[in-house]
C-alpha cells in the first residue's frame, strides 16, 4: 500500500477525533447533572479508512488525492452520537453549535423531513478553526437499528427474493419506529412532568 491518501494530516485528524471525544463526554455530564438523564446512548467516532476514502473519491469522479480527501469530501472524520429520545438529539444539536473553534458549516434535518427510503438522522458538517472538516449524525436508536439493516441490505449482492418487497417492508419499519420514537418521547415528557409536580407539591 502506498502512502495515506491524508499526508501528513493523520496526526492532527486523531487529535480532533480525540478532542471532540472529550467535548461530547463534557456534554454528557453536564446535561445529566442538569437533567438527571444521560442524553447519549453511544458514541462513535472515526477517521474513514484510506480505502474508503480512495473508494469514495472514485465513486464522486475526484482524484484521489489530499485535497479531496479533505476539502471535497467532508466526512473524513465522523462522528456519530446516539441518543434515546428525540428531543436529546435536537438539545446536542444545540450544544453542539455552540462549542468554541467550531463552525457549523451544514446542516440537514433527515427526522422532520425523511428521506423517501424511510432513513431519518439529523447531519452536521463542522469545520475546525483550522479547515478539518467533521460529519456529525445525531439519532436515536431506533433510526440507528434501521440504518444499520439498510446498509446491511443495500450492499448484499445477488439477492433472489423481491428487492421491491423489502424496499417497500423498510420503509413501512422506518414509518413504525419513527411514530415509536414520538410515543416514546411522550411517556418520557408525561414521567418528568409527574415528577416535577411531586417536588411542587411535596
Amino acid at each position: 500500500m502506498g502512502n495515506s491518501i491524508y499526508g501528513n494530516h493523520i496526526n492532527r485528524m486523531e487529535e480532533i477525533v480525540k478532542n471532540m471525544q472529550d467535548r461530547i463526554a463534557g456534554l454528557r455530564e453536564k446535561i445529566l447533572n442538569e437533567q438527571g438523564m444521560d442524553p447519549i446512548e453511544h458514541y462513535l467516532a472515526r477517521i474513514k479508512s484510506d480505502e474508503s476514502m480512495r473508494e469514495k473519491c472514485r465513486r464522486n469522479g475526484l482524484p484521489e488525492t489530499e485535497e479531496s480527501a479533505l476539502k471535497e469530501i467532508k466526512d473524513a472524520i465522523g462522528i456519530r452520537i446516539v441518543c434515546a429520545f428525540l428531543d436529546d438529539v435536537y438539545i446536542m444539536r444545540d450544544y453542539i453549535i455552540q462549542m468554541p473553534d467550531i463552525s457549523v458549516i451544514q446542516e440537514k434535518d433527515y427526522i422532520r423531513k425523511a428521506k423517501p427510503n424511510g432513513y431519518r438522522s439529523y447531519h452536521m458538517i463542522l469545520q475546525t478553526f483550522d479547515g478539518y472538516y467533521i460529519e456529525v449524525q445525531l439519532r436515536t436508536i431506533s433510526m440507528d437499528t434501521w440504518a444499520a439493516l439498510e446498509h446491511h441490505m443495500k450492499y448484499k449482492k445477488n439477492l433472489t427474493c423481491d428487492t421491491e418487497l423489502i424496499v417497500a417492508e423498510l420503509k413501512r419499519c422506518a414509518d413504525e419506529l419513527a411514530s415509536t420514537d414520538v410515543s416514546m418521547q411522550a411517556i418520557k415528557n408525561l414521567i418528568m412532568e409527574s415528577e416535577s409536580d411531586e417536588n411542587i407539591t411535596s
